[in-house]
């Protein structure tokens, strides 16, 4: 909940179902948020242009006109939407789904029916995590600090606060959740980290996720790093670590 004196945190709600609709409206205003919903892809691209923007999207996968994830991945290529917080909320409670879903982008998964109390929780969540991530800054539009240069590993360089990676001279595109999962295992070089860790540390409070979430993103990760893939090794039946130090 917003501090004394503040604004309240603008939550936009893209659900097509309006019964749904108005309830999520109603339990984030009691809550202390500003909800503003859009019942369709393209409404929510409207909603996305204001000023300003909302601080968190709760995202439907299946609305009338554009898919859940087309309005994702539009909104992580635009730089204005990029750093905002996407909690997708969806019928499709298959692995695949929630992998494609994260894939694209999303902060966190939440499939119906679900508990209007735990969305809650989720969503205090995802914006903590948002605001302690230095990949994703204070929010879109926000400057440059101390925290945001560009640091270099070897042939990899990364730019938190732009959300920008290279291997050698070629920028590599990679989606929020890859950034952060490739910054955590480089922040902590050296040092293994299970799948559990990384679910916890990474993909925040998700219980409903496994173990094979993770080495799918690892996966493609590796993929899009190409020459630089070498740096995430995999330790046996325990999890994953970033190399120590550079080789050539």
């Amino acid at each position: 909940m917003p501090s004394s004196g503040s604004p309240p945190r603008r939550v936009l709600i893209v659900e097509d179902e309006e019964d749904l609709a108005l309830l999520l409206a109603f339990n984030l205003k009691a809550a202390g948020f500003e909800p503003i919903t859009a019942r369709t892809g393209r409404q929510a691209l409207t909603a996305l242009e204001a000023s300003p923007p909302p601080e968190l999207v709760i995202l439907d996968l299946m609305l009338p006109d554009l898919p859940g994830t087309e309005v994702c991945r539009r909104m992580r290529a635009e730089p204005r939407t990029h750093a905002i917080p996407v909690l997708m909320l969806t019928a499709k409670a298959e692995e695949i789904d929630r992998v494609v879903g994260f894939e694209v982008g999303a902060d966190d998964y939440v499939t119906k029916p679900f508990s209007v109390r735990e969305l809650m929780l989720r969503v205090r969540a995802v914006l903590r995590r948002h605001e302690a991530d230095p990949a994703r800054g204070a929010g879109a539009g926000a400057g440059k600090g101390a925290d945001d240069t560009p640091e270099q590993f070897g042939r990899l360089r990364i730019d938190r606060g732009a959300h920008r990676a290279w291997v050698d001279d070629a920028e590599v595109t990679l989606t929020a959740l890859e950034l952060r999962l490739l910054t955590h295992l480089l922040a902590r070089r050296g040092r293994v980290q299970s799948r559990e860790q990384l679910l916890e540390d990474v993909w925040g409070y998700s219980p409903e996720l496994t173990t094979r979430t993770v080495d799918t993103h690892v996966k493609r990760l590796r993929e899009k790093l190409g020459a630089a893939a070498v740096y995430i090794e995999t330790v046996r039946g325990v999890g994953y670590r970033f190399a120590e130090t550079a080789t050539p």
